[in-house]
């Protein structure tokens, strides 16, 4: 297969190009516009491959997207394009409701024109996979409730409201006009190549400089946490094997609140950095814990997500392979042994841009 890859700069988007590339041999066309969350050195395994191609383009561009059908003929789109976090979602949602409501709704146009045209065969055997996640559920009530496939959306936040309103959008595409879609939500990620203005990269960015390891609330939030290489294997299932108008939950049965998450990560590095200034010694009894203050809760912060993923273990034969522990542990050695990308990403020099940590500032909290 040929599979148009949006998002694929990003931190999911490559970690589901390297699956490919390395585990397949299907080719891929990675679709990307390089916002700041575009990392195009989180590729750099597979970009010499003659069975990968990059387009820089914004899923908005309506003329881009139908040159890029035309030109490169995918056999299937895995839509991953997305602006993602919470609190710039909170901040300014402008680029949220542009970019995953207006954006999807303009790639599906451009598919499903490009799908019209088609071949019977072509035609019969193209998917359009949507990737969400499960934030547009909202808030689960009790301590064992589960969201399943058909879990009632009330999405809290603008950036869920604008995956809640995508994933509506492609329903109808596929109800109104027949394009053949699936959509998957998934609880949250964490891995190699993350970009540190999230909880786990940069809990273990900051511990190391021994900055503030600001904690929304009491840190009781709970969440499934799903590694990113066993979630691209999960994607890869569903765009080849799943259903058309089905939907997937993908979760990693690994609940934990986000303050176990932080205790775990700092005492990985207590382990692995042991002569790291800011690490347990005499003076310092605490080590990377003491790091840890607690700052006001988000606006709408949910409490619990927890995902019922036993329909793609039993349709699709997928379960996640890392534990919470193998996983995180995985992840620490990865930013630990690969500061070069870091490095790059902090000073901005991966776009020509200082960005710098975020997420520290104004008495913020980290968010997931």
């Amino acid at each position: 297969m040929k599979i148009l890859v949006t998002g694929g700069a990003g931190f999911i988007g490559s970690a589901v190009i390297r699956h490919i590339i390395k585990n397949t041999t299907d080719s891929v066309v990675n679709v990307d516009k390089l916002t700041y969350a575009g990392n195009l050195e989180s590729l750099v395994s597979v970009k010499d491959s003659n069975r990968y191609t990059f387009e820089k383009v914004d899923i908005c561009n309506a003329e881009e997207l139908t040159r890029v059908f035309k030109q490169h003929q995918p056999d299937a789109v895995m839509h991953l394009a997305a602006e993602s976090h919470v609190d710039r979602s909170i901040d300014g949602p402008a680029a949220f409701i542009e970019t995953n409501i207006v954006g999807t709704y303009v790639l599906l146009e451009a598919a499903r024109s490009y799908w019209n045209a088609l071949g019977e065969n072509k035609k019969e055997n193209f998917r359009f996979h949507h990737i969400s996640t499960d934030e547009v559920y909202g808030d689960l009530e009790g301590p064992e409730n589960l969201f399943t496939e058909d879990t009632t959306y009330a999405p809290s936040s603008p950036y869920a409201a604008s995956k809640a309103s995508s994933d509506h959008l492609v329903r109808a595409w596929l109800r109104t006009y027949g394009l053949p879609t699936v959509i998957t939500n998934c609880s949250n990620n964490y891995g190699p190549n993350h970009f540190p203005e999230k909880l786990v990269p940069l809990v273990i960015l900051n511990a190391l400089k021994g900055k503030n390891l600001p904690i929304y609330g009491k840190g009781n939030q709970v969440r499934d946490w799903l590694y990113v290489e066993d979630h691209a294997r999960a994607l890869y299932k569903v765009v080849t094997e799943g259903i058309v108008g089905e939907t997937y939950n993908v979760g990693g049965h690994n609940e934990k609140q986000n303050i176990e998450v932080v205790h775990s990560i700092c005492e990985i590095l207590e382990e692995l950095v042991p002569d790291n200034q800011f690490s347990k010694n005499s003076a310092n009894p605490d080590g990377f814990k003491g790091l840890i203050t607690y700052v006001q809760d988000r606006p709408g912060h949910d409490i619990r997500y927890a995902i019922d993923a036993s329909k793609i273990q039993k349709e699709l034969s997928w379960m996640p392979v890392e534990t919470f522990e193998s996983g995180i542990r995985k992840t620490v050695k990865w930013y630990l042994e690969n500061k070069d990308w870091v490095v790059n990403v902090l000073d901005g020099s991966y776009q020509g841009q200082r960005l710098g940590v975020e997420g520290t500032k104004n008495n913020k909290g980290i968010g997931e």
